[in-house]
């Protein structure tokens, strides 16, 4: 390391050039590690990987891997899920070779995010693969691809600072016995297999999939462990909604904050969505919710959880919406739904 290396890491720090900066950091991290002193090597690269502000992150030059965001938000889950998610860390940390994991479950349940919390939990780099750049439509184009994918990715440098994310993999590897599967297909799942048993320990891979019954089985036999995610309880999913909007409540004034009401109407849908649509839903109502009305939201998110219909007074109190729950929710008043009630 030469002496302008260290004048040069002063010069981005106090300029604020928080890239050069990081970079500089790296390279100073690499050529201790090429001259033998590996472990200041892996101390420099470990306090860039606990910093949000200093993360360490690949030359943004690969052709199949994207550094990600890791998100700092609350992730509510049910209690069996969390504790596989704690196993899994404990498994990593454990450092025993279990270092494959399968995250599976329907569109929504949190299988991506989960997989962000667990790197920033564990204070790695999540790397996730483009599928757009690694499948090829030229035939045997996309196995050489994968073994240039694999190839990469064993080859990282400081390799126990990464997870790779294979996110919805059923892309790659669906059923070779499947008899609707493509020849193509069948050769890239062979040659996924063969790349996934040369992986090298010090890398955490993990994969998340929708469609977990349509996985060749000699794909699943290969993960350490298989978490499913389609365990949410509609109380699960409720207090789901409860965490979101509190959340999401932050960045609006003069709302009603009803929580009791609020836990109705998603029960009301009868059959509650995933929390990533529940998310979406909520969302969207606040942020076309008439700043006027406190309520609105709340009415606009009671329409789109009952596609986008105007519930009916009486279907309201079949719901168990009281007089002046309804009364909120439709703007009519109480002693106008009273005596309509009454009628019926």
């Amino acid at each position: 390391m030469k002496k302008s290396d260290v004048l040069d890491l002063i010069k981005y720090h106090y300029e604020s050039k928080e890239t050069e900066f990081r970079n500089q950091s790296i390279a100073i991290a690499r050529n201790f590690d090429k001259h033998g002193d590996t472990q200041l090597a892996q101390y420099i690269m470990g306090m860039l990987s606990q910093s949000d502000r200093l993360a360490p992150q690949i030359e943004n030059t690969s052709e199949y891997l994207t550094p990600a965001k890791l998100d700092i938000g609350p992730l509510p889950l049910p209690l069996p899920i969390m504790n596989d998610l704690k196993g899994i860390i404990n498994a990593v940390n454990h450092n025993i070779g279990i270092n494959k994991f399968l995250f599976v479950g329907a569109p929504g349940t949190g299988k991506t995010e989960s997989v962000k919390q667990v790197t920033r939990l564990i204070g790695k780099e999540l790397l996730v693969v483009d599928f757009s750049h690694l499948v090829d439509s030229k035939l045997g184009q996309t196995v050489k691809n994968l073994a240039a994918l694999f190839n990469e990715i064993n080859h990282l440098p400081f390799k126990q600072n990464y997870i790779i994310l294979f996110d919805e993999i059923d892309s790659i590897v669906l059923d070779r016995v499947n008899q609707n599967d493509l020849r193509e297909m069948g050769r890239v799942t062979s040659a996924f297999l063969k790349e996934l048993d040369r992986l090298s320990p010090e890398i955490i891979l993990i994969a998340t999939t929708n469609l977990f019954e349509n996985l060749d089985k000699a794909v699943t036999r290969r993960f350490d462990a298989i978490i499913d995610f389609d365990r949410y309880s509609d109380d699960d999913k409720v207090e789901v909604a409860v965490v979101i909007l509190t959340e999401l409540l932050k960045q609006f004034k003069n709302v009603a904050r009803d929580l009791k009401l609020f836990k109705k109407i998603i029960y009301s849908s009868g059959t509650i969505p995933n929390p990533g649509d529940l998310r979406n839903l909520i969302r969207t109502s606040l942020a076309f919710s008439d700043p006027t009305d406190p309520h609105d939201y709340q009415k606009r998110l009671l329409r789109s959880l009952h596609n986008g219909r105007n519930l009916s007074i009486s279907k309201l109190s079949k719901l168990g919406f009281t007089v002046r729950e309804i009364e909120i929710l439709t703007g009519i008043s109480k002693s106008s739904v009273s005596r309509e009630l009454s009628e019926d």
